[in-house]
């Protein structure tokens, strides 16, 4: 019986009664014993469109021991106040945090690992990046077609072939 067996991990097999973030695990988690000098933090959707900041020990790589911190939400001074549970000497260890573009994390990192540079993530410069080059590309493709359209009347006007550019 399935849910017989849910009941009797809960109850006696797992430390679910003795667990000491039971109380507050729907707003957040913490595993300050994963925090390393290299971390990660980002905002996340679990369910239901539901966001949750996620800060992760780099060095852990996605393994056993990544996770410091689930905290439901992104507000900056939300997710700062849980992140301050944390002892400060532990987080004055962290040398560097990578994180997106977003203002709050940014504030988060700023706040909750003062000794910490803030390193931006290769993803969001390279997007970035590729917006900026895909926006010039049209413009150069809009300009190419306008200088097009005028050579094509200009040859109307004058009574002349137009002959387009093979490239």
């Amino acid at each position: 019986n399935g849910k017989r067996l849910q009941e009797q991990y809960k109850n006696y097999l797992s430390d679910f009664k003795s667990w000491t973030q039971r109380n507050h695990a729907k707003k957040w988690l913490l595993f300050p014993q994963n925090i390393g000098k290299s971390l990660s933090i980002d905002e996340t959707s679990l369910s239901d469109g539901e966001l949750y900041t996620i800060l992760t020990n780099k060095i852990a790589k996605g393994k056993k021991g990544s996770i410091v911190a689930i905290i439901a939400g992104t507000k900056a001074e939300t997710v700062t106040e849980v992140l301050q549970k944390i002892p400060i000497n532990l987080r004055k260890k962290v040398r560097e945090i990578t994180l997106d573009m977003a203002a709050n994390m940014e504030l988060i990192a700023k706040r909750a690992f003062p000794n910490a540079i803030r390193v931006t993530d290769r993803f969001h410069v390279q997007k970035l990046a590729t917006e900026a080059l895909q926006e010039i590309r049209i413009k150069h493709r809009w300009e190419a077609l306008d200088d097009e359209n005028d050579a094509i009347e200009l040859a109307k006007k004058t009574d002349t072939e137009y002959v387009p550019k093979v490239l």
